[in-house]
């Protein structure tokens, strides 16, 4: 019955970070206790006042009815304050379109603006649902790329060399997942210069881990001289409000662009859970301080793993500027077997640190770096020690 499957799904492939978290559960279930570290999603609980925000919608009784597709006007209007204020970005609520998470934002993207045949140049290592959305609307990934002495940041040369007359756009996160990059200042204005030299090529600037951010303000590509209209800015509420079960994301677009992601939306979706929108609003005009505290607990949490990763031979790490991620280098370990097991690729390392070590993780060949794995330390300070102890002596028996 699969060969009556269209070409498009069977030419997608599964998400590597779903996947390996589902690995993960299935251990749990058999009594194994798994610490996963797959998994992009904050340990932390939604702040008391969005929960109650929600609650309050309910118990109200006047949101059980269809939302506008794009979004309340309540939470449009806090989501451009809040662009105006703290980006620089001069939008209105009409710039923007609320979507059922980040990732449906981006799909909305690609499909309203990608025609078959269309480049889009992806920096990598990328998020890993950028490339097999890119191949849903029938688009061609271009992969640029830095290394991890570079901080992973591919320098503007391979943009310049990258675009050619198909390209229509661009796309990168920062902080990066799964790198915990974050481009600065000088380094976006590089990537702009070169953008506003070709027409109708557009930048994606995915900036869903914006308030964690350990290297000083936060800069969009779109608030620089001459990108407004050149710049889809993705972000939403489920990392620096612990709000991933919520699904609640968001564009700022020029308006043109805006109005074809409703339309696409006003097909495929409609708008956003209702009551998760009201506890959005509250997330984004109330009180600020239970997200700058998460970032600061991320800060404490990143020296506490990158100080253990650098005890155990053969990773080889960076200290990442945001997100809450490592992704350190483990090609030492390919050829290497503890006997039972030979470790021929970031995949076989990454199962083998599942299995053995029962701490799951992701390969980077799913994001763009087969040299690497992604450590997510969106966990407890326990569970972290542990992880980074268990990985010391599970990696140690590889020769």
């Amino acid at each position: 019955m699969e060969n009556n499957l269209s070409n498009r799904i069977n030419a997608l492939e599964e998400s590597a970070t779903i996947a390996m978290a589902q690995k993960a559960r299935e251990l749990k279930a058999q009594g194994i206790d798994v610490i996963s570290l797959s998994l992009g999603e904050p340990d932390f609980k939604t702040p008391e006042h969005i929960q109650k925000a929600a609650k309050d919608a309910i118990d109200s009784g006047k949101f059980f009815a269809y939302p506008p597709v794009p979004g309340y006007p309540e939470l449009r209007k806090g989501i451009a304050d809040k662009l105006k204020k703290e980006n620089n970005l001069d939008c209105t609520p009409d710039n923007i379109v609320v979507s059922n998470g980040a990732k449906h934002s981006i799909a909305n993207i690609f499909m309203a603006l990608i025609n078959p045949g269309d480049e889009v140049i992806v920096y990598a290592p990328y998020w890993v649902s950028y490339v097999e959305l890119i191949k849903l609307a029938e688009g061609v990934p271009v992969v640029i790329g830095g290394t991890l002495e570079q901080d992973f940041k591919a320098p503007v040369e391979e943009l310049k060399k990258a675009i050619t007359p198909k390209t229509k756009a661009i796309i990168f996160s920062s902080p990066s997942n799964p790198t915990g990059s974050v481009f600065t200042k000088s380094e976006l204005q590089e990537i702009a210069d070169e953008v506003l030299k070709h027409e109708n090529v557009y930048v994606i600037s995915d900036e869903i881990y914006e308030y964690i951010n350990f290297i000083g303000e936060h800069v969009s590509i779109g608030s620089l001289p001459g990108m407004f209209e050149r710049t889809i800015v993705v972000n939403g509420f489920s990392k620096g409000y612990a709000m991933t079960g919520w699904r609640v994301g968001y564009i700022c677009a020029p308006l043109w662009m805006a109005k074809a992601c409703n339309k696409m939306q006003g097909q495929f979706t409609s708008g956003v859970n209702s009551i998760a929108q009201r506890a959005a609003i509250e997330a984004i005009t109330g009180d600020q301080k239970p997200t700058r505290k998460m970032a600061e607990t991320y800060k404490k949490r990143r020296q506490l793993v990158l100080e253990g990763l650098s005890e155990i031979p053969g990773i080889k790490a960076n200290q990442p500027g945001g997100a809450f991620y490592f992704f350190p280098d483990i090609s030492a370990f390919f050829g290497k077997s503890d006997g039972e097991t030979t470790i021929n690729d970031a995949s076989d390392l990454a199962l083998y640190i599942l299995n053995k070590a029962h701490v799951s993780v992701v390969t980077g060949e799913a994001f763009g770096a087969p040299e690497c794995i992604r450590i997510s330390y969106a966990a407890s300070d326990d569970q972290l020690k542990e992880a980074l102890k268990r990985l010391k002596e599970t990696l140690g028996k590889l020769k």
